[in-house]
């Protein structure tokens, strides 16, 4: 009974380490990285190094091995074929473990809870990189804008994270490279003063309409009235258009509503 309930504690265990250890083989070595080596059987090869800016790393008895870009497996592969050409041991098996992720690297900006830079510890979409981040914070609009290179190009692409989860596309799914920069604009805002309520300053929501707006302020005061709404707008030009609106009519970022007193 004790043997059965090793084994299976033995199975869940090497059932939750695959996705690690198979994060770990496909991940691409670069300048910086930290990495724990060790062949098999031999304790004296146990290395801990960090692989240099011109991505090589100094192993003993071979001396120095280029690993950058190649994945773990790969260096491992590599390291233990320079041991067995060289004469030094038979058939090595050599491990590579990343200590710390530090070449592959993307910046969260913005609003967002937990802003900085983040290391690429396997392959990552927008949408879990949003998560690590923190999420989007209160301040924060459902627009993300990632500025990466794709196949020697620069690209600006702008997701609308909302409305990608709700309908299910694949924009928030775009994996991230190493020195992608993603940016949660800040939440678009509107402006109410006058015979209101609550005047101040408010979050836009979306397909927000005029009376949708004055109800986030309170709605007019026992003086105020709906029929003296005032809409100031900026046009392309920048100038400030006023106009009446209709209840109805959505609103824009930025946009100021003035409440007029009533006359009667």
């Amino acid at each position: 009974m004790r043997h059965l309930v090793i084994g299976i504690m033995a199975l869940c265990l090497n059932l939750m380490l695959q996705p690690v250890m198979a994060a770990q083989s496909s991940y691409q070595l670069g300048a910086g990285d930290v990495l724990k080596i060790g062949v098999h059987n031999n304790p004296d090869l146990s290395l801990d190094t960090r692989v240099s800016e011109a991505g090589v790393i100094s192993f003993p008895l071979i001396g120095e091995v280029s690993v950058g870009g190649l994945t773990t497996n790969e260096a491992e592969k590599k390291i233990a074929s320079m041991l067995a050409s060289g004469g030094f041991i038979m058939q090595p098996q050599v491990n590579i473990l990343v200590m710390q992720f530090q070449s592959a690297m993307v910046s969260v900006l913005g609003g967002v809870n937990k802003p900085g830079r983040y290391a690429l510890e396997r392959s990552t979409n927008l949408t879990e990189i949003l998560a690590i981040a923190g999420g989007i914070a209160p301040n924060g609009a459902d627009t993300v804008v990632l500025n990466t290179v794709r196949e020697g190009m620069p690209a600006h692409i702008e997701v609308d994270i909302d409305k990608a989860l709700r309908k299910g596309t694949d924009e928030a799914s775009v994996v991230l490279l190493s020195g992608d920069v993603i940016y949660v604009s800040r939440v678009p805002l509107i402006y109410i003063y006058g015979e209101v309520q609550r005047p101040g300053t408010f979050r836009m929501e979306r397909d927000m309409t005029v009376i949708q707006a004055l109800a986030q302020g309170g709605g007019p005061t026992i003086r105020g009235t709906q029929r003296g709404i005032k809409l100031h707008r900026r046009n392309l030009d920048g100038d400030v258009m006023e106009f009446s609106p209709d209840l109805t009519e959505k609103v824009q970022p930025d946009d100021v509503l003035y409440v007029k007193e009533s006359l009667f």
